[in-house]
């Protein structure tokens, strides 16, 4: 049996029979000269940002910050306030070619610094736990590479700073929904969508890809179990909602791991357990809230109508009855795989054999809804260096990353977006 890491060595070997990049030669070697050179000032924006995080919709200063790069860079057109708090930025080339955007997002977290580091969060328990300050900075590297060289490539680049990627703190949509109300991917119409996102479980200097499903699904859901109030040394002249729900958070169990084909991963997890009012009163009702995270489209369905089945059978059979809240909030992340196939070769351009390919993430990401309209392209940068003790998982206290990465990102996101360029115009 080979190992996720043996089959990713097959799969990037593979790749030497691949295409080279339709971006000329002279054009990656600015590219490249340039991230070297800014490479300095985009880690101190970095930096910056690290230090000033703000949670979703709120990213005012970050939004701020961002627009007047844009504008100092001579874009096009500069649009505030999209999707309340997001940013985009149009960047026409030298001659006509086609549209391609180029997502970053730009929320922190709700999670406190606790990294003796000296560019610190300052503000107190929020941070920068998910490296959106990393894409964001690359991002403007990026389009400061672009604006320098935009005689010389053909076409239109649309960056698009997001807000809200980790949800509304208050519980409305998410950032990439509230985007597609003020900019329905039109006026420009990019026909391609490329993006990225910091790994710790990578090492400074690879890049991960997928193609197809790359990140899972992510649904909540909620259920009241309602039973019947009683005291609670008379158990059986009411109906106890407690023990039901035991056995339906064991039965919930068996949907991934007997009702689902176990070569497509699913994730049920029961996340929290609410009833009852003193110890000796039967409760009159139980709720249970979770998440599932699946890899397939349909995936949601089958799983909403195994929790339908099985919280039927449960509560029938002991007089008991059911409410179920199933959201579906955001889909699976799923990699066009003619625009990976074909944007391979700029990716090996810059990292080489540093190109792997793992499994895909069980986590979910609301890049996913901008797939829904155009092809996207969603892949991962290395940033762990175990000597310097960047190890750390996101959304953790202790997450960072080696800012040798971003010069990393910088390069591989300018070079899959030049390549889709040269290659459609």
């Amino acid at each position: 049996m080979r190992t996720p890491l043996a089959i990713a060595a097959v799969l990037v070997s593979s790749l030497a029979q691949a295409p080279s990049s339709s971006t000329p030669a002279a054009f990656r070697s600015r590219v490249d000269a340039i991230a070297a050179e800014i490479h300095p000032a985009i880690v101190e924006i970095r930096r910056d940002i690290h230090r000033n995080p703000e949670l979703g919709f709120r990213e005012t200063r970050t939004a701020g910050l961002v627009a007047a790069r844009l504008r100092a860079l001579k874009f096009d057109e500069v649009r505030t306030g999209v999707g309340k708090t997001g940013v985009v930025g149009v960047l026409k080339g030298g001659r006509p070619g086609p549209v391609v955007a180029v997502r970053a997002d730009m929320d922190a977290l709700p999670v406190p610094e606790l990294n003796d580091i000296p560019y610190k969060s300052l503000v107190p328990n929020v941070k920068h736990a998910c490296g959106h300050d990393g894409h964001t900075s690359i991002a403007l590297g990026v389009a400061e590479i672009f604006s320098r060289l935009r005689a010389e490539w053909p076409g239109t680049v649309v960056f698009l700073f997001q807000p809200a990627e980790e949800g509304d703190p208050d519980g409305g949509p998410t950032g990439a929904r509230r985007v597609l109300e003020d900019w329905p991917l039109q006026n420009p119409t990019p026909a391609a969508i490329f993006g990225l996102h910091v790994q710790p479980e990578l090492p400074v200097g690879q890049i991960g890809y997928h193609s197809g499903p790359a990140m899972a699904s992510a649904d909540r859901f909620t259920v009241k179990i309602i039973g019947k109030q009683t005291h609670g040394a008379m158990p059986h002249t009411g109906i106890d909602p407690v023990p039901l729900a035991a056995e339906i958070v064991s039965a919930f169990q068996t949907i991934p791991s007997r009702l689902i084909d176990a070569r497509t991963p699913t994730v049920v997890t029961v996340a929290t357990i609410n009833g009852g009012s003193r110890f000796n009163i039967v409760a009159d009702s139980v709720t249970l809230t979770g998440t599932v995270r699946t890899l397939t489209k349909d995936g949601p369905s089958r799983v909403k109508a195994a929790m339908d089945a099985i919280l039927k059978g449960v509560t029938s059979s002991r007089g008991a009855s059911y409410v179920l809240d199933y959201v579906e909030t955001t889909p699976v992340v799923f990699n066009d795989p003619a625009l990976v196939s074909a944007s391979l070769a700029a990716l090996r351009g810059v990292v080489g054999e540093n190109l792997v390919a793992p499994l895909p993430q069980m986590v979910a990401e609301d890049f996913a809804f901008y797939q829904q309209k155009i092809p996207g392209f969603y892949f991962f940068l290395g940033v762990a260096n175990p000597a310097r003790n960047i190890t750390a998982m996101w959304h953790t206290e202790y997450f960072d990353l080696d800012e040798e990465s971003l010069k990393v990102g910088m390069r591989g996101m300018a070079a899959v977006v030049a390549d889709y360029l040269f290659r459609a115009r």
